[in-house]
């Protein structure tokens, strides 16, 4: 889950350091979390642009063979 912000981070003084310090160290805890799922969205993504390549050559086939 991500971090929820501080609300000091929108007050016009800022948040004091620590806060600020601990903020960020949790965003980057969450940033390295995500970092696992990466490969994985990737692949993803990967697998569906090959079926949606593959759905495009087979309408583009049906066409033709209508066409002839």
């Amino acid at each position: 889950m991500l971090p929820e912000k501080p609300a000091c981070l929108d007050a016009k003084g800022g948040c004091p350091g620590w806060e600020a310090y601990s903020f960020n160290d949790a965003v980057k805890a969450y940033n390295l979390q995500a970092q696992a799922f990466r490969p994985i969205a990737e692949s993803y993504a990967q697998k569906l642009n090959a079926y949606v390549k593959a759905s495009a050559d087979y309408a583009q086939c049906e066409i033709n063979a209508m066409q002839n």
